[in-house]
Order: structure tokens, then C-alpha cells, then sequence
């Protein structure tokens, strides 16, 4: 995000701060029973310099909001685009959505807990992220019952199934724990895949599909950057 004029260069580094700081406060007490004034003492402002930096408590929720979904959406688009079966990047998405959820715990606390404290457009614009989000998920797994890999069930119902199954994660799951972002994965999808299965389909190479893949884009070569023309 740009400076916004008259600022100073260490104005978004604080910004950043004040908002990680106001995540794990209201993670711990819940966004509507935190005052601003605790915001302000955890992140040594008073009352006048925090609103400096974030606007107003709303606004620090919806930066903890986006923190959340914008990389989600990004990471979920940029697989669902890619040329591989539904159910391999079905797998995908369920890594990148596990990632995601460890590497904020308290943004996704606060994301599951307290998004209906977001009035307005805020309210709005969160809840079209989210069916956006959902669509995406519902899209693949309609895509693998088409080819067959999955048995015909009603998407909305296996959408919540598989959703379901990742977002509680975030009530128990230890950073740096004996389970990474990979290894729920592996098990969560083992199940799902397991229950959604066609008739005589099965996924046991489903992991080596996903080392192969994962393997191809480490040691794949840069895509170059067009040059500009210069031309308008």
C-alpha cells in the first residue's frame, strides 16, 4: 500500500505493527469487549496518534480481515487456474489454505470470531470474499464429479464438508507442532477424498502427485518480463 502524503517513511511499519498488536488482542478478548484505549497501551499510542495510523477500530478490523483473504483469494485463484485435475488441485488449495491459517492464527481467530461486528460496505464487501472464496472450492469439487473422479453429491453440502473440515483448525493447531500445513493436508484430504470417491476410484498416488508438482515449480525457470515498448 502507497505512503499516504505526509507521512513518514516508518509510518507503514508502525501501521503494520499496531495492526499485528490489535490482532492478538482481539483474538484473546474478542473485538467487541476491547477498547481502543487497550489498543493504544498495547501498542504505545495515545488515543490521537493511534487514530493517526488506523483510522478508527472498524478500519483495524478490516485490515485484519484483508489480511486473511486477500492472500487466500490470490492463492486459490492462481491454483484453480492451473492445468491439473480437480482433485490434485482440490489437494493444492487445501495446502494453501492450511498455510495460510498457520502462518496468522490470531488474524484467523479474529476473522472467524468477529467479522459481524463489520457494518456497511465493510460487512458487504467481506461476505462477497467469502462466497468468492467458497466458489472457488465449490467449482473443483463439481469439476471432479463431472469426470468422474468423485461421486455425484450436492455441492453446496460438499463445499461445507471440505471447508468445514480446514477453518476449526485454527482452535487447536500449534505452530511449529508436530502437524505442518502439509501434513493436515494429507490427512484432511485422505478423508474427503476417501467419502467423495466414484465408483472404483481411489487416490493413492495423490501424494506423489503433489510432491511432483510442488518439485516442477521449485526448479522451474523464471517466466521473463515483457519488455515495454515504450510506445503508449
Amino acid at each position: 500500500m502507497a505512503r499516504p502524503p505526509g507521512h513518514g517513511p516508518g509510518y507503514e511499519t508502525k501501521r503494520q505493527e499496531i495492526i499485528d498488536k490489535a490482532a492478538a488482542l482481539f483474538a484473546e478478548k474478542g473485538y467487541a469487549a476491547t477498547g481502543i484505549a487497550e489498543v493504544g497501551d498495547v501498542a504505545g499510542l495515545a488515543r490521537g496518534a493511534l487514530y493517526y495510523y488506523i483510522g478508527s477500530k472498524e478500519h483495524l478490523l478490516v485490515e485484519i480481515q484483508d489480511r486473511v483473504m486477500r492472500p487466500m483469494l490470490a492463492g486459490v485463484h492462481r491454483i484453480a487456474a492451473l492445468d491439473e485435475n480437480p482433485v490434485l488441485r482440490l489437494r493444492l488449495l487445501s495446502q494453501t489454505l492450511l498455510e495460510n491459517i498457520l502462518a496468522r492464527l490470531d488474524h484467523v481467530r479474529v476473522y472467524e470470531h468477529d467479522y459481524r461486528n463489520l457494518r456497511g460496505e465493510n460487512r458487504t464487501r467481506l461476505l462477497s470474499q467469502r462466497r468468492e472464496f467458497e466458489g472457488v472450492v465449490e467449482r473443483l469439487l463439481v469439476a471432479a464429479m463431472e469426470d468422474g473422479s468423485f461421486r455425484t453429491v450436492d455441492p453446496r453440502l460438499a463445499t461445507l464438508q471440505f471447508l468445514n473440515m480446514h477453518n476449526h483448525t485454527y482452535q487447536w493447531v500449534k505452530p511449529g507442532g508436530e502437524w505442518d500445513a502439509r501434513r493436515l493436508s494429507r490427512e484432511y484430504c485422505a478423508t474427503l477424498f476417501a467419502g467423495f470417491a466414484g465408483p472404483g476410484r481411489r487416490f493413492d498416488d495423490i501424494e506423489d502427485d503433489v510432491s511432483d508438482f510442488l518439485a516442477k515449480r521449485e526448479t522451474a525457470a523464471p517466466v521473463p518480463i515483457p519488455r515495454s515498448s515504450g510506445k503508449a
